[in-house]
């Protein structure tokens, strides 16, 4: 995927330049008793700093999944998370929870905006040969 989900920036709607630095994932099931995905990122903006945790719902995320027709990734699960992280960040929505809940809705056009980028990335690199 060209956009690095990583490690990223972002502008929050008061104009502050917010970095995301993805830190780990992991199945909640073993840290809160959720059957969910957990990615954690650490956040910084000048002097402020703050711990997001985005969780994807293991149920959801096999429904897009098999809608889309494919594997259920630990790549894909960042890609994901990374995205809603972004929108997040952009609206401020959703910013004063500890754990953000990606809804069903969202997760389906995360998994579409994936897929456009790795096909954008794929058409990018047979043009450059």
């Amino acid at each position: 995927m060209m956009v690095n989900l990583r490690q990223f920036e972002v502008t929050d709607p008061f104009g502050r330049v917010w970095q995301a630095e993805f830190r780990w994932q992991q199945n909640a099931i073993s840290i809160r008793h959720c059957d969910a995905v957990d990615c954690k990122y650490y956040l910084t903006s000048g002097e402020e700093k703050r711990e997001m945790v985005v969780a994807l719902m293991h149920a959801d995320l096999m429904a897009v999944a098999s809608a889309e027709g494919r594997e259920l990734t630990d790549a894909w699960c960042m890609g994901l998370a990374g995205l809603h992280l972004r929108h997040m960040i952009a609206t401020w929505a959703d910013m004063e929870q500890a754990i953000a809940v990606v809804v069903p809705g969202a997760l389906a056009q995360y998994a579409s905006e994936i897929e456009t980028l790795t096909r954008q990335e794929r058409e990018r690199a047979a043009n450059a040969h």
